[in-house]
């Protein structure tokens, strides 16, 4: 009689080998909704993420108050990184200081006017502009000095001046329009790049987006030899 034979395991499968995409968290701007993100999403799905926008009332409630319900989003878990744009980023950033050991790898600003922001300074200097900062005035008046907590930071700003900071006279050439190049390059950031679009142009651009990607991927954006 043949001796018995165990049957050979079956192999796995390609989805049990291939690791689940990445959990992206995107957070949008002042004045914004989550539905402006969405070319953004599709953009970063296609490159293999896993994102999900997470919306806030950026003017009624404000940046703060944003950042806290934030700090109790990712406590729930799993690890996520994040990418913010422009008020966004700095929400990451403050939800990030209040509480370091959120469960958070790498965050990408897109446009994020760390450093405080010229052109809430010239909309809250007018009486007839200054409401419409809302609650987050404070955030984005105040911006940060430095960067020193555990996540990872990296910074994609555009540099074609067209933006309301221009009409407003209130950040020149060398910025998107709306935000100044200088007031996105905070001291403590792993990574800066450019990308050739304006402040509003950030979350349709596809630079932007393969650049949010390299980061999110590497710690490191793409730069040109």
């Amino acid at each position: 009689m043949a001796p018995r034979r165990d049957p050979a395991p079956a192999p796995e499968s390609a989805a049990a080998s291939t690791p689940a995409p990445r959990p992206v968290l995107l957070i949008h701007g002042i004045w914004n909704a989550g539905f402006w993100l969405a070319p953004l999403a599709a953009k970063l799905r296609a490159a293999g993420f896993a994102p999900r926008i997470w919306a806030y009332d950026s003017v009624r409630d404000g940046g703060a108050a944003a950042a806290r319900a934030l700090v109790e989003r990712l406590r729930e878990g799993p690890e996520t990184d994040i990418v913010g744009h422009s008020l966004g980023g700095l929400v990451a950033l403050e939800a990030l200081r209040l509480d370091p050991a959120l469960p958070v790898r790498r965050v990408v600003c897109l446009g994020s006017p760390l450093r405080g922001s010229g052109t809430a300074r010239a909309l809250g200097a007018r009486r007839w502009s200054s409401p419409i900062l809302g609650r987050s005035a404070d955030l984005l008046l105040r911006g940060f000095e430095h960067w020193d907590g555990p996540a990872e930071v990296g910074v994609v700003a555009g540099c074609v001046p067209r933006g309301l900071g221009r009409v407003l006279a209130a950040v020149d050439r060398a910025s998107d329009g709306t935000v100044g190049i200088a007031e996105t390059r905070l001291p403590g950031l792993c990574d800066h790049c450019l990308v050739d679009c304006s402040h509003t142009g950030l979350v349709l651009s596809a630079d932007a987006a393969r650049q949010a990607a390299a980061f999110l991927r590497n710690g490191r954006f793409e730069h040109g030899n």
